[in-house]
């Protein structure tokens, strides 16, 4: 046998040894999965604009709230009434509707709000030549529906 043929067959037997004896390599890591987004908590939706108390009085404080309760008025009073309101709304309007006696017109107002939570709006009339004696009504309406009536009357 050649010379060359012996000394090639000794490369490859020595090639096939030293790659045997190589150290497997440790397989690479699996890649990590990427975090998921943290899953969060549902935002609350704020509860709808309702109406939660109609006050009567003669005076407001501050904050719209009614500072001296009041039925019976004289007839140089004004006339107050607070309309505490709970929930939010992007828009909405509150109306006062003032009667007299058998349902005669006195005073109508409005006001846009725009709550966010509770809230306070408040509504006054007054006569400076004096309310005549009888009974009057204030009835509150949220976005043209009905939700509450006050009674009073002036001696």
């Amino acid at each position: 046998m050649p010379h060359w043929v012996r000394a090639g067959g000794l490369a490859l037997a020595a090639l096939l040894i030293v790659s045997a004896c190589k150290r497997a390599e440790a397989p690479a890591p699996a890649p990590t999965p990427a975090p998921s987004p943290p899953v969060s908590a549902p935002t609350p939706t704020a509860a709808p604009l309702a109406v939660q108390d109609i006050s009567l009085g003669k005076s407001v404080g501050a904050d719209k709230s009614i500072a001296e309760l009041a039925t019976e008025f004289a007839p140089t009073d004004t006339f107050y009434v607070s309309v505490k309101t709970t929930g939010a709304a992007p828009s909405a309007k509150l109306t006062a509707l003032w009667t007299y006696e058998d349902g005669q017109s006195v005073a109508e107002s409005s006001e846009a709000i725009a709550p966010t939570g509770p809230a306070t709006t408040e509504f006054h009339v007054s006569k400076p030549d004096g309310w005549p004696p009888g009974g009057y009504r204030v009835q509150v309406f949220l976005d043209g529906k009905a939700v509450g009536t006050k009674e009073l009357v002036v001696k």
